[in-house]
């Protein structure tokens, strides 16, 4: 099976799995964790292009577990943490994964952040080099093995 092909189906199978998962993501820790993740995920090359926010926009507006939560919200939390990665990357990069770190303490939600990353990693048909390795770093501050995730 070619790359693209597996990753389209690791996604599908997470988004999947995290529909299953709904009712048990409903924390302030989920919310605050999967918007900076997403925010991560976008900015991983060091730039965020209006097509990587458009994604991440139909992600939030039309995900069913993120409608757990009011998509103005969201969007604001998304866009506070891109701000400062994009101020400044590697600064921004450690306040971001503090907020990614809040759901450590529940696994089932600190896989979701993780499916989510993944979601919108692979949501432009590329799961590259630098969005990978954002997500592997997430996993560690989740207290997850990355390669559970295959990453």
């Amino acid at each position: 099976m070619a790359l693209w092909d597996r990753l389209k189906e690791s996604a599908s199978t997470m988004q999947t799995q995290l529909i299953v998962k709904k009712n048990d993501l409903k924390s302030g820790a989920f919310r605050d964790s999967s918007m900076a993740m997403c925010a991560l995920v976008a900015a991983a090359d060091g730039t965020v292009d209006p097509s990587e926010r458009q994604r991440v926009a139909q992600l939030i507006a039309t995900n069913e577990v993120l409608q757990n939560f009011p998509a103005d919200d969201l969007r604001r939390r998304f866009e506070e943490n891109l701000d400062k990665l994009t101020a400044d990357f590697d600064f921004g990069k450690v306040s971001v994964m503090q907020e990614i770190a809040k759901a450590k303490k529940k696994p089932a939600e600190a896989r979701a952040v993780v499916q989510i990353g993944i979601v919108i990693g692979g949501a432009d048909g590329d799961f590259d080099k630098d969005e990978q390795a954002v997500v592997r770093e997430a996993c560690y501050a989740l207290d997850l093995p990355p390669h559970e995730f295959d990453l």
